[in-house]
């Protein structure tokens, strides 16, 4: 596994509209994970996803999950049933005892599950899902797959797929990520300035 900085490094932002933006814009400050690192993140979790299953059942975190779900899901080659979770957060909250709304349109007793997210940042919010889905659905397992994870998280008992761990815990805005409802669209990471 390569840090984030050695990652960058060998994947640097390239010209776009985005970089105007980005310049133009006091909140999104260094770029963290280009297009180009995201992509190859993306395609080393596959990689590994691919080897370890044959049928799975994704259930993807909305909103931020959606863009990482899309990417990942289109390099998967194995046949997979799709649905989602949600459960509101604020990025790093521990703590987070907000509703979680899974509405269960497919089944999953006995089925491999692969709970997708952007990222694992404090972890809160991942454990309260994979427990949720645990305790009220028997899956016959349960795996998660992020970009990338950060090292202030909270420990999940189950089998974690991430390209990256972050070398810190700053706020960071893109590729699913907000901050003040914003910047989830932006197709890199880069850190939050506030």
């Amino acid at each position: 596994m390569l840090d984030c900085d050695t990652f960058s490094q060998l994947y640097p932002l390239k010209d776009s509209p985005f970089q105007v933006r980005r310049m133009e814009n006091k909140h999104i400050g260094d770029v963290v994970l280009s297009t180009d690192a995201i992509a190859s993140g993306v395609s080393r979790i596959a990689t590994e996803i691919n080897k370890d299953f044959n049928e799975a059942v994704i259930i993807t975190v909305v909103p931020g999950g959606t863009l990482f779900t899309a990417d990942l899901v289109r390099q998967l080659r194995f046949d997979v049933e799709m649905d989602y979770i949600s459960c509101p957060h604020t990025p790093g909250d521990r703590n987070n005892q907000s509703d979680i709304v899974y509405h269960h349109n497919i089944a999953i007793n006995n089925k491999p599950v692969i709970i997708i997210d952007d990222a694992i940042e404090s972890g809160g919010t991942m454990k309260r899902l994979v427990e949720h889905i645990a305790q009220h659905y028997s899956p016959a397992s349960i795996s998660v797959a992020v970009l990338f994870v950060k090292p202030g998280r909270v420990t999940i008992p189950v089998k974690q797929y991430y390209a990256l761990e972050m070398e810190n815990d700053d706020l960071l805005i893109g590729y699913g990520m907000p901050w003040k409802g914003k910047y989830r669209n932006l197709p890199f990471v880069a850190r939050l300035n506030k």
